[in-house]
């Protein structure tokens, strides 16, 4: 009689990624897959529009939207040509902290593929019509935004949590420092940013590890190593009690609001994430859903969640709401904070949280592009890929007593940074 074969166990999320270190010194974190001919890569490298300055507000994002529109001997429309003709999805963005990029193709193209991108990061042309046409585009943005109560608070916020600092800036830039921007200003933060130092790559697909080393050393291989960036301080939410308001001829005022957070780094990071989805991280369960939407039909919806700038943890949250109601919503909002933070959450609150929180995850990987780019994040925040296996449990051990402390620590007070766009009564 034969033996049972042997099945092997189930691979973890962790032991799925390949550390792929290519001849060049360039790291990639790879999850090799075949189940379609398909190759996703996300990328990034530190910079971002922290390094723009107040008088040039914009350039990265601008820097961003010019490596696609032409590179190497290919002006924009022929850059575009090629791309489309062999299905290629490539694309550049900015946020505070860096300059990202993605990459998907069909197996069958990726000498191509990778190809285009090196035109992209090592020969871009910045040719006059195609800066000229991303500056139109955004400037567009900034005028339409003028009337947007979402974008008003937005920036009312960030410029009142972040005065002076490079966070306060704005990403896409105003209309004056668009106008003013040149051709070598563009050309000069490509030169002090883009760099092999800090470049963290995710790539999900059908290649193996060998051909994306080579591949990888094609695309940035010929980048400069070190960067020259200017170091972000450090800094946390400013002006706590502040309240900013824009008046707008609308029926309903927006808000936002926001405090200091806890870093991901923090011991009691995992305990706030659960703190968090209890105040107003889940949809239905949530005490500021509950309390402003379901009980007193303040709003449609209201929300709160954990952000992290890298010099920066901050929770922040907004909602909309009818302007004679407006103070009513934002009391609301405030005594959820100092009731949680006083009493901490419950252990049926605890529980439903932890089980969302846990269950929820896998849906970060239900596509190579979302596993791609949490491969970048985890890097980018200096984890190990050991997190992905780390996370459930760590989030699954957290005690009320735990929940109580972190609610302390993240909710404090209950002192609020708030922006307002609209009519508010009783603000």
């Amino acid at each position: 009689m034969n033996a049972p074969a042997a099945v092997s166990p189930a691979k973890t999320r962790a032991e799925t990624i390949q550390r792929v270190k290519t001849p060049g010194g360039i790291e990639a974190w790879l999850v090799e897959s075949y189940a379609v001919p398909l190759v996703a890569m996300e990328f990034a490298m530190r910079g971002g529009s922290a390094q723009d300055g107040a008088a040039k507000a914009g350039l990265a994002t601008m820097l961003a939207g010019l490596l696609d529109e032409g590179a190497g001997d290919l002006d924009a429309r022929g850059f575009h040509r090629a791309i489309d003709d062999l299905a290629i999805h490539l694309g550049f963005g900015a946020d505070r902290d860096t300059l990202s990029g993605h990459l998907q193709t069909l197996s069958r193209n990726i000498d191509k593929a990778f190809g285009l991108l090196s035109l992209c990061v090592t020969q871009p042309r910045f040719d006059i019509d195609a800066i000229d046409r991303v500056r139109s585009q955004l400037v567009a943005g900034i005028r339409r935004d003028a009337n947007d109560p979402d974008a008003l608070v937005g920036k009312k916020f960030r410029e009142c949590a972040f005065p002076d600092h490079p966070y306060g800036v704005a990403t896409r830039g105003e209309l004056d420092t668009l106008e003013a921007m040149s051709r070598d200003d563009i050309q000069a933060l490509r030169t002090r940013m883009i760099a092999r130092k800090d470049l963290k790559i995710g790539v999900v697909g059908a290649i193996d590890a060998r051909t994306l080393a080579a591949r990888l050393d094609d695309a940035f291989g010929a980048l400069p190593f070190d960067n020259q960036l200017t170091p972000t301080p450090p800094i946390t939410v400013q002006n706590l009690k502040r309240r900013e308001i824009i008046n707008l001829d609308v029926p309903q005022t927006t808000i936002r609001f926001g405090r200091p957070s806890i870093s991901k780094k923090d011991p009691d990071y995992f305990a706030a994430v659960v703190v968090n989805h209890i105040l107003g991280g889940g949809v239905f369960t949530a005490r500021l859903f509950n309390e402003v939407r379901e009980k007193r039909g303040l709003t449609y919806s209201v929300y709160s969640q954990m952000h992290e700038f890298e010099k920066c943890p901050m929770l922040i949250g907004g909602c909309s709401t009818k302007n004679e109601r407006a103070g009513e919503a934002l009391g609301v909002i405030e005594e959820q904070f100092r009731l949680l933070a006083s009493e901490g959450p419950t252990e049926d609150e605890l529980d439903k949280a932890k089980k969302y929180l846990i269950g929820s995850y896998a849906l970060r990987f239900d596509t190579s592009t979302k596993i791609a780019s949490h491969l970048v994040s985890l890097q980018l925040d200096g984890f190990e890929p050991s997190f992905l296996d780390e996370r459930n449990p760590r989030i699954d051990a957290v005690t009320l007593a735990d929940a109580k402390r972190a609610a302390v620590r993240l909710l404090g007070d209950g002192e609020l940074l708030v922006a307002a766009a609209g009519r508010p009564v009783g603000m």
